[in-house]
């Protein structure tokens, strides 16, 4: 099952009018057993060999978001039963489709192909999981950016100190997140 076939997979689920959470889990979880515990290692090797190009004050913090956050929580991922059944916002799920896309043509254009380098499809699955099935930022609370912003949740919602930052970044997966633009302090 090639990664890249999730768009498709996810355009005939949304052929309909309406869609419930465990529907697209059921889809999500499909890919996810695609992907080995060989995979993930891969992935972590070429996550730490792109954090050769961050800042050395920033590198830890982004591997550390990268791999736990996109990588190890596979398994907890595989694990989920949900028991809100709730609809999905479907027009915001069919908007997210480009957006997706991009993650594989971005990882392409590097010279990796989805059957080799899984991390596109993790992070399609993982941000598809984290928006629409626990409803939560697609990078977690207390996530942290460079000059030691971090994601926080207030209120009920999840506030990100870079939103607004990346909305001409179509490349981010920010733009398909819940959270919103922190206030500025």
């Amino acid at each position: 099952m090639d990664g890249e076939h999730i768009i498709t997979d996810l355009k005939e689920l949304c052929k309909n009018d309406s869609l419930i959470k465990s529907e697209l889990l059921d889809l999500l979880k499909r890919y996810a057993e695609t992907i080995s515990v060989y995979d993930q290692m891969m992935t972590i090797a070429r996550l730490r060999k792109d954090g050769e190009f961050i800042t050395e004050s920033y590198s830890d913090k982004y591997l550390k978001i990268y791999i736990e956050n996109f990588i190890l929580r596979i398994k907890e991922f595989l694990m989920k039963n949900i028991s809100d059944d709730g609809e999905i916002n479907i027009k915001s799920l069919r908007d997210s489709f480009p957006q997706l896309q991009r993650c594989f043509e971005k990882e392409g254009a590097k010279d990796f192909n989805a059957e080799e380098d899984k991390f596109p499809l993790m992070q399609v699955i993982m941000s598809l999981y984290t928006t629409f099935i626990v409803e939560e930022s697609i990078h977690p609370v207390g996530s942290e950016f460079p000059g030691n912003l971090k994601i926080e949740k207030r209120n009920g919602k999840f506030l990100c100190p870079v939103k607004d930052y990346q909305k001409d970044n179509e490349n981010a997966v920010c733009n398909l997140c819940i959270a919103e633009q922190a206030p500025n302090l």
